[in-house]
């Protein structure tokens, strides 16, 4: 009996991620707004999970979370579920060629993910004839990726409570 407890207690922890993702998409606050700055948890989220444990959080998953945040936000149904599906494939490269991951070699590989993201999610909104405020846009790039270290502990804080 003591065995079954403990198996679902392991499945309801591993489940943490997946449920975040939803939470985020479903709540609306994929982006945290503070007086100065905004971060995209979102792609931090993602980029974190496929790296270190793919398995956890599906590529499925991540497009439906990509839908039902652009279904709340109001934006074009597939834009934020693009972008949130190449940070995704850049992870999951990233994990492919990496040898020793650590914080640095994560958070340079970060960049490239942002960029390649935020690209995306700019052309599409701009041949669909969408407003873009750039100054938003490229600030919130700059600060999640800043803020990437911090949800990097907690994130490998998770892991290694998963792990155990």
């Amino acid at each position: 009996m003591i065995s079954v407890f403990k198996n679902f207690s392991f499945r309801i922890i591993e489940l943490i991620p997946l449920l975040l993702l939803f939470y985020i998409s479903l709540s609306g606050n994929s982006v945290i707004h503070l007086n100065f700055f905004t971060v995209n948890i979102h792609y931090i989220l993602i980029y974190y999970w496929v790296l270190k444990q793919p398995r956890t959080i599906g590529y499925g998953f991540i497009f439906l979370s990509g839908i039902i945040t652009d279904v709340i936000f109001g934006l074009p149904i597939g834009a934020t579920a693009l972008s949130l599906l190449i940070v995704s494939a850049v992870a999951a490269y990233a994990r492919a060629v990496t040898v020793r991951i650590n914080l640095i070699n994560d958070w340079l590989t970060f960049i490239p993910a942002l960029l390649f993201a935020n690209f995306v999610y700019f052309i599409v909104l701009h041949l669909l004839d969408f407003s873009i405020d750039y100054i938003s846009l490229f600030k919130n790039s700059i600060f999640t990726f800043i803020f990437y270290p911090v949800l990097w502990v907690i994130f490998s804080i998770l892991l290694r409570f998963m792990k155990s």
